[in-house]
């Protein structure tokens, strides 16, 4: 059986063509002479009308079947269609169910449902108008992504999931380990015997690719990861996620503007080719979930970014009449209200702000010369705050080991990333971008746990 993807029939298919579809009712609506049946293989946010005349072999019974939910194959022959909003439609010759849905217990009815609800029916979700669009969406941004980076030379660089090391310094990762949990083994000191355990020593689920890909990058210039990171902060929040994907590029021979200019380059990119893949899921996201979605978009892609160093943004914040809840001050990390002031209302297109504290960034970020500051940089886009946060990374060896042990870290834990300065060092820059938070982004959906589809969040691993 050839068939055809319901989005191809509807942009290009022609009357007298004959056509054969799979998918899944979405409604069924019988008159005297003949029902229709709306089609949907999840290929577009449209359906196909499909019309059904009682001279079908076996009609009555194959009508009985034919419920929200129920899975089928239609052949036929394409017509126009007299309906208003829509250009052509099936008319079936044969129809074949592959699997009936009880209309009593079937969850997906033609109603609005909340996203909460839909949480609890994460197996069905994805068979829902905005849940559908919100996976195609993010299938083309998962394919720009790599298009952008490809075509650019990198490397995809497939990082480690299971790791030994702690990139951000900030403890909050999940532990892997073969032990026994309920006879863990003890050193003398009463502490877990890791000796015994499957790696010999610590092991977590990585919470960043980063430090793996410079050593990629020192060996092939520029490399990219994008994979699965975790993260086991206890967060019950509509931005948080204990695992989520991130996309991470590496460049060597890469100082902070090539970063900066980079990963301005990116975000333009992915927010054109998702308009241009997706425009029917991206009108739908601007006329019922945001209605401001396009004007953001167009805000991405038509705007050169601002760029303002923190100390400035601080003075900025300092000087404005608008009470925030956190207070600013040089030397506080900024908070998501005062991003979303720079970039909504002060400057009205996104932000770069670059040079933060020393105090508040990671120990591989580089050190400038007032050692004050680090070659950090974060863009800071309107609705939504942080999207992407990046830097030049400490290339010089005796800074680097001062930095490590100033924030209580083990020197011996990152002998290979000193060797890297030890052996050919280069100045060299990266960013990270959290996939989810971009998505979420894009499509103005309130709850990040409603763009990936099978959220993992505290108490729920469901799947």
């Amino acid at each position: 059986m050839v068939t055809t993807r319901i989005l191809e029939i509807l942009r290009t298919g022609q009357p007298d063509e004959s056509a054969t579809i799979q998918g899944w009712v979405r409604t069924k609506r019988e008159l005297k002479d003949f029902t229709f049946v709306e089609v949907n293989d999840g290929s577009s946010m449209a359906n196909l009308q499909v019309v059904l005349d009682p001279v079908l072999p076996d009609y009555a019974d194959v009508l009985k079947q034919l419920n929200t939910g129920t899975s089928i194959a239609v052949s036929g022959i394409l017509v126009a269609s007299p309906a208003k909003g829509q250009r052509i439609e099936l008319k079936a010759q044969t129809v074949e169910v592959y699997g009936e849905a009880d209309p009593q217990t079937y969850p997906l009815q033609k109603k609005r449902h909340s996203f909460e609800f839909l949480r609890e029916i994460g197996h069905l979700r994805s068979r829902t108008n905005t849940l559908g669009a919100v996976f195609r969406v993010r299938n083309a941004c998962a394919n720009a992504i790599h298009q952008f980076f490809q075509s650019r030379g990198f490397l995809w660089i497939h990082t480690p999931i299971i790791t030994a090391s702690d990139c951000e310094g900030a403890g909050e990762m999940f532990h892997v380990t073969s032990l026994n949990l309920t006879d863990v083994p003890l050193t003398e000191a009463k502490g877990v015997d890791y000796s015994q355990d499957f790696f010999g020593k610590p092991a977590y689920l990585t919470v960043s690719g980063q430090l793996e890909a410079e050593v990629m990058a020192m060996a092939f210039s520029n490399v990219y990861t994008f994979g699965p990171t975790f993260r086991a902060e206890n967060s019950n929040t509509s931005r948080h996620l204990a695992e989520f994907w991130m996309v991470e590029p590496e460049m060597a021979f890469c100082d902070l503007q090539g970063d900066m200019d980079l990963a301005e380059e990116f975000l333009k990119y992915l927010f054109k080719s998702v308009l241009e893949q997706c425009p029917e899921d991206m009108e739908f996201f601007n006329q019922r979930i945001d209605n401001s979605v396009l004007a953001t978009a167009d805000n991405i892609i038509n705007n050169q970014f601002e760029r303002v160093t923190y100390t400035d943004a601080i003075a900025l914040l300092e000087k404005t009449n608008k009470k925030f809840e956190y207070p600013v001050k040089w030397g506080l990390d900024l908070q998501s209200e005062h991003e979303r002031y720079l970039a909504e209302e002060l400057f009205k297109k996104p932000v770069i702000v670059t040079d933060y504290p020393v105090e508040i960034k990671a120990f591989y970020m580089r050190l400038s010369d007032d050692e004050k500051t680090v070659a950090a940089m974060d863009i800071l886009a309107p609705k939504i705050g942080e999207i992407i946060g990046g830097s030049q990374r400490e290339e010089r060896l005796d800074v680097l080991e001062n930095r490590i042990q100033k924030q209580g870290l083990n020197l011996a834990d990152y002998w290979w990333y000193l060797d890297l300065r030890r052996y050919g060092t280069v100045p060299h820059a990266g960013f990270g971008l959290g996939f989810e938070r971009l998505v979420q982004f894009m499509t103005g959906m309130g709850n990040i746990r409603d763009v990936i589809p099978f959220p993992r969040a505290p108490l729920s691993v469901d799947f």
